[in-house]
């Protein structure tokens, strides 16, 4: 199942740092649910057909300016119209002071009036990038999320198969934990998938036997890493007889999450396998798949080549 999230006002406002010119009885409630913010234009000459209240609004030069030439009665009335949409908050860009019209129909619809210092287009970037993130559809999925050799790789399968243990075994060769048990996956972009671990369970691992081990207590700062890109899953099952496994790697493995695809592995395990090195091979065969090497498809064609040469002889 898909969360979908928000994100409060006043959180936005301290990690963009805005200042708060006119705060609303309700500024602490406020909560912002797109990704995205308006300036608006076509509003202040009174077009407000597919207008999109729910989006923060924000003011620069341009539209400043425009409504400075306004006289007051008229000025009056657009910014009325304006806050009379119940948009979360208007911001005003390039440290331009509300003038005293605006903060009035700001205290008449109560409204939250916010200001930067910032150039318009650089704050509307950085609260789009902002809000992109915190907004991202996403899942929590059980597994451990490792980052090796700069590739992050979802470990998957069922539990107590040894996903810990390996990512342990990761850690004392140089790699990084993300996430154990729980890994919460945002989608931030078509393609892009980033994995982070629940707040509560951050920095922990679990080891049967032992129990919980603070990673970056245990093994340094520099084995813990917040978030990391998922470029692979792998999907760790016991060996099975029956089963047919591919040997070659010809078989191009995906997995579907929030409808992006990831490529997969299945990694088949029986006592006496090192699974650490094996993921450390997984991370670097994808790594060389993504940069178009494809060393199973070499191979296949060298195999064709030589039977080719040697057919009839």
């Amino acid at each position: 199942m898909i969360d979908t999230y928000s994100i409060a006002l006043h959180t936005l406002v301290e990690k963009i740092g805005l200042e708060i010119a006119y705060e609303s009885t309700d500024y602490h409630s406020v909560r912002l649910t797109v990704e995205d913010v308006a300036r608006p234009g076509l509003q202040l000459a009174g077009y407000f057909d597919h207008y999109e209240p729910m989006r923060l609004q924000v003011m620069g030069n341009v539209e400043m300016s425009y409504m400075a030439k306004l006289p007051p009665q008229d000025r009056a009335v657009v910014f009325d119209r304006l806050f009379s949409y119940k948009f979360p908050a208007l911001l005003i860009a390039r440290g331009i002071e509300p003038d005293e019209l605006c903060l009035a129909m700001a205290k008449k619809h109560n409204i939250t009036v916010l200001r930067s210092y910032e150039a318009t287009g650089a704050v509307v970037t950085a609260i789009i990038s902002y809000l992109k993130n915190a907004l991202a559809p996403r899942i929590t999925r059980h597994g451990v999320l490792v980052e090796v050799y700069g590739e992050g790789i979802l470990l998957m399968g069922d539990s107590g198969i040894g996903k810990s243990e390996a990512a342990v075994e990761l850690l004392k060769r140089g790699h990084r934990l993300i996430a154990d048990d729980a890994v919460e996956i945002r989608k931030i972009d078509n393609n892009i998938l980033v994995g982070t671990a629940p707040e509560l369970i951050r920095n922990y691992i679990e080891l049967r036997g032992i129990g919980i081990i603070n990673v970056a207590k245990l093994f340094g700062m520099g084995a813990v890493r917040t978030e990391n890109e998922i470029n692979l899953v792998v999907n760790i099952v016991p060996w099975n007889t029956q089963e047919v496994y591919d040997r070659l790697g010809l078989e191009e493995q995906y997995t579907e999450l929030l409808g992006v695809k990831v490529p997969m592995n299945t990694i088949p395990i029986t006592p006496g396998r090192n699974l650490a090195m094996i993921l450390e091979v997984a991370a670097m065969n994808n790594r060389q798949k993504k940069l178009g090497y494809n060393s199973a498809m070499e191979f296949t064609e060298q195999i064709n080549k030589h039977f080719d040469e040697n057919i009839g002889k």
